[in-house]
């Protein structure tokens, strides 16, 4: 298969990077995608580095086993752990979510007041203020960890009373700083985004680097002359490593099309044979 006609592979720790693979469904509409959720570790946020490190490697070389021809780690927590090592690595192009969602938040702003919220480990890593500072100095950051947002959405709990109650907790203490733009540094964050704009208010940009993402994958492609040229439909394959069924649920309703086939893997496990399984396999 020449190059241009090979998938782009999207990896994240569960869910989360379909909001990823949907920005790149939309603005490249004829491109084929392998999307790998490690469903079966989330979440990454808490994990330590050497840990989150070791999944990444893993994720990254069962896309590279599918034949892609560059790989999205469409994972906040990935990026900003160990993207450069990824990127050495790969004999693929790599790309992270950080650098193009700090770009959205430095231009956006009107007071030079930005908040970020992630995981633990993507706050601690300061990597996106240091990404956002690079760009403005003079912009102030209110970074805050919020841990429980990842397991709500993986349990589709995007718009209940647990889901504004948790909201509120995180982001209440942001509004008093007076952000006007806030940043969900993590693909699993844009699912609640109506439950989080009713907490901070209409006021508040809300920032994702999906789009942003997208946008620069596109960019990688024509500048490398590496878009798709084929004219059959493309195929967009997903696998996960645990709980397929969940994933479907939510997967589906937030991307509004069929999440078929699907196929469970072991990450740690180079070399395996990965059967597909339709909806009535899981």
């Amino acid at each position: 298969m020449e190059m241009n006609n090979k998938p782009i592979g999207v990896f994240d720790s569960g869910i989360g990077g379909l909001t990823v693979a949907r920005e790149i469904m939309e603005q490249l509409p004829r491109e084929s995608i392998v999307y790998f959720g490690d469903t079966a570790r989330v979440p990454y946020g808490s994990k330590s580095r050497e840990t989150v490190t070791r999944f990444a490697f893993e994720g990254l070389n069962f896309l590279l086993a599918q034949d892609v021809k560059m790989v999205v780690v469409a994972c906040n927590t990935v990026s900003a752990t160990c993207l450069e090592e990824l990127q050495r690595y790969s004999p693929v192009p790599v790309l992270g979510v950080i650098e193009p969602g700090a770009r959205a938040a430095a231009g956006g702003t009107r007071s030079g007041i930005v908040g970020v919220i992630g995981t633990e480990r993507t706050i601690k890593s300061e990597a996106y203020v240091k990404a956002i500072h690079a760009i403005d100095k003079n912009i102030k950051i209110h970074s805050r960890a919020c841990p429980l947002f990842v397991p709500l959405v993986e349990e589709g709990w995007l718009d209940n009373e647990a889901a504004r109650y948790t909201a509120r907790t995180y982001l209440e203490p942001l509004k008093k700083e007076g952000i006007d733009t806030l940043v969900l540094a993590c693909t699993h964050y844009p699912l609640l985004k109506p439950t989080l704009q009713a907490v901070v208010g209409e006021d508040v940009r809300l920032v994702d680097s999906a789009y942003e993402t997208a946008r620069e994958v596109r960019r990688v492609l024509e500048d490398g002359d590496l878009r798709r040229t084929a004219d059959a439909p493309p195929a967009y394959r997903y696998f996960v490593s645990d709980n397929p069924a969940k994933f479907i649920e939510v997967g589906e309703r937030f991307l509004r099309r069929p999440i078929d086939p699907i196929s469970v893997i072991d990450p740690e496990v180079p070399c395996q044979d990965m059967k597909s399984k339709g909806r009535k396999s899981v």
